[in-house]
Order: C-alpha cells, then sequence, then structure tokens
C-alpha cells in the first residue's frame, strides 16, 4: 500500500468536512431507502440487461417449444403475462429510479449551498484583501499615492441580494428583447 501524502492542514478539514457530509446524509438514509439505492444500483448495473435479456428469450423460447412437446404453453403468443410483467417492471424501476434521483438531489442541494457558502466568503475574503492592499499602498510613503476607481469597487464586498435583482432584470431584459426580435 502506498504512503498517504501528507496534505495541509486546511485541505484536510475541506476532504473531512466534505466526507462528513456524505457520511451525514448516509447516516440520514432509512433502511428502506437503503434497500432502495441497492436494488436500483443492481438494476443499474449492464448485467442487469443481460439478465432482463436471457429472462425474455427463456420465457418465449418456452412457450414456442412447449406445443411442438404437447404442453399447454404457459403464456402463448402474442405472451400477454410478459407483456404484463415487463411493464410492472418497468413501473417500478421508474419508481426506484426517482426515489433514489430525489434523495441524491438533497445531496446535491447541500453540496451547491455549502458550495454558494464558500464562493460569498471567498468574496468577503478577496475584497477584504484589497482593502488591506489599499491601505497599504496609501500608508506606504515609497508608493505614489493615486486613486485607483476600480480598486476601490472592488475592494467593496457584493451585495448577493442586489446580484440577485440586477440578474433578474437583466434576465427580464433579455427575455422582452427577444419577444420584440421578429422571427427569422
Amino acid at each position: 500500500m502506498a504512503d498517504t501524502p501528507i496534505l495541509p492542514a486546511h485541505i484536510e478539514d475541506t476532504v473531512r468536512s466534505i466526507a462528513e457530509l456524505h457520511v451525514q446524509h448516509y447516516r440520514e438514509t432509512s433502511l428502506y431507502q437503503r434497500i432502495i439505492d441497492g436494488v436500483t444500483a443492481q438494476v443499474g448495473r449492464p448485467a442487469f440487461v443481460g439478465v432482463v435479456t436471457a429472462v425474455i428469450v427463456l420465457w418465449t423460447g418456452c412457450n414456442l417449444v412447449l406445443p411442438l412437446l404437447h404442453v399447454a404453453p404457459f403464456d402463448p403468443a402474442p405472451f400477454s403475462w410478459l407483456q404484463g410483467t415487463i411493464t410492472t417492471a418497468a413501473l417500478y424501476i421508474a419508481v426506484l429510479i426517482l426515489t433514489t434521483q430525489r434523495r441524491e438531489n438533497l445531496l446535491a442541494e447541500h453540496r451547491a449551498q455549502l458550495t454558494l457558502e464558500l464562493a460569498m466568503v471567498n468574496e468577503q475574503k478577496t475584497a477584504k484583501l484589497i482593502q488591506m492592499l489599499e491601505q497599504l499602498r496609501r500608508d506606504n510613503p515609497m508608493i505614489q499615492n493615486h486613486l485607483d476607481p476600480e480598486a476601490i469597487a472592488m475592494s467593496q464586498p457584493a451585495d448577493p441580494q442586489a446580484m440577485l435583482d440586477a440578474i433578474k432584470e437583466t434576465h427580464q431584459e433579455m427575455l422582452a428583447d427577444e419577444a420584440q426580435t421578429p422571427a427569422a
């Protein structure tokens, strides 16, 4: 086994936090949901296609061969029992997939929320760094003092609500412009 590389403390903390998010998500999963996840995982394997194909071939083959042996087929052509079985299985598989996807979406929402919060904190830290650099520049007698409007603007933390409002307004304007543009 290869030696695990030593990571800086802040990276280890990040890795541990992400792992904890996944562990907590798993801990909050009920036994019923774990069973559904397991079944969905089995259905999602390539071997499942082979099993389904084999069952269909065996089913139809038996029902076609049995009359040749003078035995009544259990599901004669057009194989209505097979059709019903496949339809029922398809319904269950769809429900299994939707149930599993719903739970996985919760984890994705938690990750997205964490990413958004980290981005906002990083933006605030960056603005603070720019403020500190600008203050250092003004305080250092060796650096010529000049006004930098861009640095001043960047030193102000973004207002998330103002950004959201601007995005909504721009979206509305784009939709209005698109509605006014004649179709080609």
